[in-house]
């Protein structure tokens, strides 16, 4: 059985990583509910010259064309007020939640709680049903204020995955770089993979 794993992308730089891991998600056989705040939207036109649409139909078919090799029945997209979402409810929870990249507003939210938008909420289900909540936050240097949030939220259960790449597997392209934080992400999803050679290997 396919996992279903949400997928949120917020404002911070690093729309690459969060297009990449929608794209292995879906190549991977997982279902993904997509969500995205305003702020993504303007990241991924700076970042990617890629237009976002505002309404999540819309934004649907402006990745399925960009992913032409995905299923379109494994990816649901949701907007950020649209509270009658799974994601919305502990009835009905992902098998995991990853917010790549993830904004220090974002983060802060959801380590005090607030779920004032879809994100924000679905992350707070994912927490107190005991699911795994994987945060990649793209920032530095980080804050006192930033790494005690991130310790509020790892004490929670959170996994904090800074987008910190290594270079063991001698990166040739921005592309392998990109890889190789997405496929830590996948690990701790448990989500197989084949995007780098693993140390040892």
């Amino acid at each position: 059985m396919s996992k279903t794993i949400c997928l949120a992308l917020t404002g911070a730089s690093g729309m690459p990583y969060g297009l990449r891991l929608l794209e292995c998600l879906l190549a991977a056989g997982c279902r993904v509910q997509l969500l995205y705040s305003q702020a993504a939207q303007v990241v991924a036109r700076q970042e990617l010259d890629f237009e976002l649409p505002s309404r999540p139909s819309d934004a649907k078919t402006a990745l399925l064309s960009r992913f032409p090799a995905a299923d379109p029945e494994m990816l649901a997209v949701f907007g950020r007020e649209e509270w009658f979402a799974p994601v919305a409810s502990g009835s009905n929870p992902p098998d995991a939640m990853i917010v790549c990249p993830c904004s220090m507003g974002t983060l802060a939210a959801i380590a005090q709680g607030l779920a004032d938008n879809l994100i924000e909420r679905a992350a707070d289900v994912v927490l107190k049903e005991g699911r795994k909540l994987v945060l990649v936050p793209r920032e530095t240097p980080f804050s006192a204020i930033h790494l005690e949030n991130m310790l509020r939220l790892s004490r929670a259960g959170a996994v904090i995955l800074p987008p910190s790449p290594g270079f063991y597997h001698h990166p040739q392209s921005v592309q392998d770089i990109v890889d190789f934080v997405v496929a830590r992400v996948m690990d701790q999803i448990a989500v197989p993979h084949t995007l780098m050679q693993r140390w040892g290997e």
